[in-house]
């Protein structure tokens, strides 16, 4: 959102110099066709439906493995580019007109964030000059805070928007004065060592218990009058709060550090798959009972080539079975494994099926 003269100062550091005069063109991030887009602030953009959130309830409660940012004692957590505070009153952050930004002193990537905030009440100004902050992930990526209760602005810059790029999927504020919470999910982008974009951020947001921003990928980071490229700023970043010169109100701040999906074994250490004779493959072949209840269902098991199919009613498609033994077939892209049981005679009696960590016992129809 545009800034007060007396902030600009304070959010220097959140645009590098290089960067003020560069402008994202209108190529897709990833395919690099062109791509066509609202321009930042068109009165003319959809505005959001209004959806009337449920009452405000009790703030939302940490988990334990939270940090929390603030719960209403102190701002030990933060620090202020400016070297002027914001206000600790009754529980409550407030903040300090003209005092600038505050940004926390630990460095974050990708993350679940909690917040809640208040817009002044009575309201004052329209516009963008009515109950104005915002919350900046990873110093970068704002998330607008603004008074859009009955209120008329911009799409792009009412509350919930990733501020000039994408407006709230709804218009789900509280009027001014009533606490509002926002539930952030945050994975920031990712590049390669030599600076490029491999991923964009990706954003979505709860406000009020009401989805306003589902998975979006900003063009970049957020700014006014111009899009801004990516830049590799490193894997982690601040939390940042905006004074805009209103007197909003923060409380009950947490948030809990996301891990990384761990990557599969680069070694592949499953069984090597051995050639069985057709003979013995199709003596495998058949239906088999899935349960033993009446009118239990039946999948099949099928010779294909040399190896086992197998199709279970509720699945058209037929799976293959690798052979890893004489009487062991295991699932190509699933950690499952077929055991076939066998009587005193060498008759195929069934087959025991395990998959993940469940297991059960197939019995063949007319061994």
């Amino acid at each position: 959102m545009p800034l007060s003269p007396r902030s600009k100062l304070a959010c220097a550091f959140l645009i590098p110099l290089s960067g003020l005069f560069a402008c994202l063109a209108a190529d897709g991030i990833r395919t690099e066709a062109p791509v066509g887009r609202w321009r930042q602030h068109d009165v003319q953009r959809p505005k959001p439906k209004v959806v009337e959130p449920a009452d405000a309830g009790i703030a939302t409660k940490p988990p334990k493995d939270a940090i929390v940012l603030f719960d209403g004692t102190n701002l030990d957590a933060w620090k202020s580019p400016s070297g002027k505070s914001w206000k600790v009153i009754d529980g409550t952050m407030e903040t300090v007109p003209g005092s600038g930004m505050i940004e926390t002193k630990g460095k974050y990537g990708d993350i679940q964030l909690h917040i809640e905030w208040a817009a002044p009440n009575p309201p004052n100004g329209k516009g963008q000059d009515r109950g104005n902050s915002g919350i900046f992930l990873m110093g970068q990526f704002e998330i607008q805070v603004l008074d859009s209760y009955k209120a008329e602005t911009y799409a792009d810059g009412q509350a919930g928007a990733i501020y000039g790029q994408y407006p709230p999927l709804f218009n789900a504020s509280r009027p001014p004065g009533e606490w509002q919470a926002y539930d952030i999910a945050f994975r920031r982008p990712r590049f390669d060592t030599s600076g490029k974009l491999l991923e964009p951020a990706r954003i979505t947001v709860f406000h009020n218990g009401i989805l306003v921003q589902n998975n979006e990928e900003p063009f970049g980071p957020t700014s006014w009058l111009k899009w801004l490229p990516y830049e590799d700023h490193g894997s982690r970043g601040p939390i940042t709060l905006q004074d805009h010169d209103h007197p909003v109100r923060y409380r009950n701040i947490w948030l809990r550090e996301l891990p990384e999906r761990p990557a599969p074994k680069a070694v592949d250490d499953r069984p090597k798959s051995v050639a069985l004779s057709t003979d013995l493959l199709d003596r495998y072949a058949g239906q088999y009972l899935l349960n033993d209840k009446a009118n239990a269902p039946k999948a099949t098991i099928a010779r294909e080539g040399d190896h086992l199919t197998i199709t279970f009613p509720f699945r058209p498609r037929p799976l293959a079975l690798e052979p890893i033994s004489e009487t062991q077939f295991d699932l190509p892209f699933t950690d499952g494994r077929f055991t076939f049981r066998k009587d005193n005679a060498g008759q195929v009696t069934g087959v025991h099926f395990r998959i993940g960590d469940g297991e059960r016992e197939l019995t063949k129809v007319n061994p």
